[in-house]
């Protein structure tokens, strides 16, 4: 038996050596090349693809439309199954990669129309733009299929890559709308609902302006004193829910003239806040062409692959970053019986050449959706035909801030703060994307007849703006930074608190001098000022119970030791986090609980609620306490369920609470997500946690700056790119986790690329 048993296990090791050997030979054969040399018809003159020891594309092409074709095979090369998933995303085409478990998602998105729109916009493009576009995704589709084998993704669904089309790149962009803004539009849902259920006066409670205010201008938006809905009584409320607050996609970006860095030149700090996954949703790329002037242009800086632009980055005469603006770009129009209604029938695609089929319903404002006892239609600055175009290009042969600002109006993305400085010392701040002209923005739905229909086929041109201010300081992190008179205009379409603003806005106030480093040292901070006010409230509650005969010891002994900070190794920065998410929990639990019985929640309102909190907590009404008898008794009640939360994931002991350990940085593969045993494979290393939501170091468990931008034109030898993950989406690729280290730990990656590793020539075919 013995002997048999060996043979067994042997047998079972070899099988699984083969298994493995067989899987990395598999593997092996769709890795892209990364020398040697290559022919296409696409091409006009000889171009280049090199990458250095980070896997940073550098390009050398003779013209743009060259260029767009190395950049697209680049990115077919690296990132083609990153890219079909965007552009599936935003069309409501992932049912063909899924099966049916897809199809709600699917049917979201179909909602919006963005597969028929991007090809209408693609129609309608001058003759260059076109030709851009299609020489791009030819170099996409040649780049994919160079390696002679599909990628590992499409052999574990058992699928085909459908090759890329020009319209493909608009949805990539789509999908970044579908990211940055449809919380705008699920923020008015919940506020239409409440309205219903409580009246505007629950609406204005809880939308009401916090103390948290940084605008540019120093302009406050006014804070009456208003009174406290009184809730409904209740027989018996059911176990409270955790309101999962939604992401906040978002960043931060913040400039200084010339007075106040050594060289003279401006200097741009940019770090956008996304979802985090592998492989990095950014891809570093160089790009080296002549423009149609015959000038030489070097634009080095982040690409989002399946879209031939440069996002972020800098020329040396200019840099450029962005931030989501939350402007109000959305609508819900509350149809009557005589607005016309007409069904579209959508077919989706399933595996195995099957089919799904079911009506959407359009008007002239859009597409119809139902709910509280209504069809309303939804206006969105995505629907209209300037949405999206090419216009950011125009960037990378601008030469000064005020060329920057000349096209910033026209660029067809989602509304962005958009900061840039020069490397003559000039920094400014503007809304850029698109952002529809209709005068009256509203929070609630609005009448048929008042929907301003003309007004959002057009983009708005006349836009606030700041340069060079006093201070020589320029800030936004997704909180008003416009006049409070300009915010009437433009409305708040989920805007961020403004705690993270004013934290950075007072950095820079306190200095006045600026290099990389300090810049660098901001972007890290993750000093908790916004928690201070509630470590003082659990602290006060806590002692008040140990005073009664409760054990609270340890905890406050924690609490005193807290550093006053989200770091890796502070227990009390856990226990004051999970406490004031527990308070939240508590209090609008009756408001959560009826609006979940009209498919409705709290989520997309959470980071309005700070105002609202202190003024029940200091006014205590009865009517909010649910079932407990008094407000201590509420604050010690969310304390003791926080502990039980974090002892069930973490453990009983309260030393392994440690903020690093409950916010650990964990940057994963979507299969992987699905398939745990793929994680060792796929993920990249966790990493303890090192920041927060409401700090300038934005970071969560899959979520935080996905890069770390800084640079002074005129001076990028200094210049500051930080990705958080590789270049490669192939895990045998020496770049799949290039970059990631140093982006964990805070270093400073180089914005240019380093030596030259690996070089392939493209040339025109007829060269052959």
């Amino acid at each position: 038996m013995l002997k048999w048993l060996k043979v067994l296990i042997a047998v079972g090791v070899l099988g699984s050596l083969l298994l493995t050997a067989i899987v990395y030979g598999v593997l092996s054969l769709s890795l892209p090349a990364l020398d040697g040399r290559g022919y296409s018809n696409a091409l006009e003159a000889p171009t280049k693809l090199s990458r250095d020891t980070l896997g940073h594309a550098v390009i050398s092409a003779q013209n743009r439309t060259d260029a767009a074709f190395v950049m697209g095979y680049a990115h077919g090369q690296d990132r083609f199954f990153q890219m079909d998933l965007l552009r599936r995303n935003a069309a409501g085409e992932l049912s063909e990669l899924f099966g049916e478990a897809a199809i709600p998602l699917d049917k979201s998105m179909r909602f919006h129309q963005f597969r028929q729109r991007s090809e209408q916009i693609v129609a309608a493009m001058t003759p260059q733009e076109r030709q851009l576009l299609e020489t791009y995704a030819q170099g996409v589709n040649e780049g994919r299929i160079q390696s002679g084998m599909p990628s590992f993704e499409y052999v574990l669904l058992s699928a085909d890559a459908k090759p890329w089309q020009p319209a493909d790149s608009l949805l990539v962009i789509y999908s970044m709308y579908l990211d940055l803004q449809s919380a705008t539009f699920r923020r008015d849902k919940t506020l239409i609902h409440i309205a219903a259920l409580y009246g505007q006066d629950m609406v204005n409670f809880i939308l009401q302006p916090s103390r948290f205010q940084a605008a540019l201008d120093g302009s406050q938006l006014n804070r009456p004193a208003l009174n406290i809905p009184t809730l409904p009584a209740v027989d018996k409320l059911g176990a409270v829910q955790h309101i999962e607050p939604e992401p906040l996609y978002g960043s931060n970006n913040w400039a200084v003239t010339g007075d106040l860095t050594h060289s003279g030149a401006a200097m741009v700090s940019d770090d956008m806040h996304l979802g985090l996954n592998v492989p990095s949703i950014w891809y570093r790329a160089q790009l080296n062409y002549r423009s149609q002037s015959g000038e030489a242009v070097q634009v080095t800086g982040v690409s989002l692959p399946g879209v031939p632009a440069i996002v972020v980055g800098s020329n040396d005469h200019i840099a450029w970053g962005f931030t989501n603006g939350y402007l109000d770009t959305a609508d819900w129009v509350e149809l009557t019986v005589n607005d016309k209604v007409a069904p579209v029938t959508e077919t989706i695609q399933l595996p195995n050449e099957q089919t799904h089929h079911y009506e959407l319903l359009i008007s002239e404002f859009g597409p119809v959706k139902s709910f509280n006892g209504k069809q309303y239609a939804l206006q969105w600055v995505a629907h209209q035909p300037y949405a999206v175009n090419l216009n950011l290009l125009k960037f990378e042969t601008s030469h000064s801030v005020e060329q920057a600002l000349s096209v910033a109006s026209n660029i067809g993305i989602p509304v962005q703060n958009l900061m840039v400085v020069d490397r003559q010392g000039n920094a400014a701040w503007q809304p850029t994307g698109a952002l529809p002209a209709r005068v009256f923005p509203n929070d609630l739905a609005v009448p048929s007849s008042r929907a301003e229909e003309a007004h959002w086929k057009v983009n708005e041109i006349q836009r606030p703006y700041v340069l060079n201010p006093t201070s020589g300081k320029l800030w936004t992190a997704n909180a008003r930074v416009m006049s409070a008179l300009d915010h009437r205009r433009f409305g708040d379409g989920g805007y961020a608190l403004g705690a993270r603003a004013q934290q950075i806005r007072d950095r820079l106030l306190a200095q006045q001098q600026f290099t990389e480093a300090d810049f660098n040292t901001l972007q890290l901070d993750n000093e908790a000022l916004f928690l201070k006010p509630w470590h003082g409230l659990l602290t006060r509650t806590l002692n008040a119970a140990q005073s009664r005969g409760e054990d609270h010891k340890q905890a406050l002994a924690y609490l005193q030791d807290w550093q006053a900070c989200a770091c890796s190794e502070s227990v009390g920065y856990t226990l004051v986090r999970a406490f004031r998410s527990q308070v939240i929990d508590i209090v609008f639990a009756q408001v959560e609980q009826r609006l979940k019985s009209h498919d409705e929640t709290l989520r997309h309102l959470t980071r309005y609620f700070e105002p609202a909190l202190w003024q029940l907590l200091d006014q205590q009404p009865r009517s909010w306490l649910g079932d407990h008898a008094s407000w201590p008794e509420l604050l010690v009640q969310a304390h003791v369920l926080s502990k039980q939360s974090l002892r069930a994931q973490y453990g009983p002991q309260m030393a392994n609470w440690q903020w690093g350990v409950v916010n650990a940085l964990t940057v994963q593969h979507p299969f992987s997500k699905q398939m745990p045993i793929l994680s060792r494979f796929l993920d990249m290393p966790t990493v303890p946690g090192f920041g927060d939501k409401f700090m300038p170091a934005v970071q969560g468990r899959e979520f935080g700056a996905s890069q770390r931008f800084i640079a002074q034109p005129g001076h990028l030898n200094n210049a500051v790119m930080t990705v958080a993950g590789g270049q490669s989406g192939h895990p045998l690729s020496p770049y799949y986790r290039s970059g990631f280290k140093a982006y964990a730990e805070g270093k400073l990656t180089p914005l240019l690329p380093s030596d030259v590793a690996h070089t392939i020539e493209l040339l025109p075919r007829q060269i052959k």
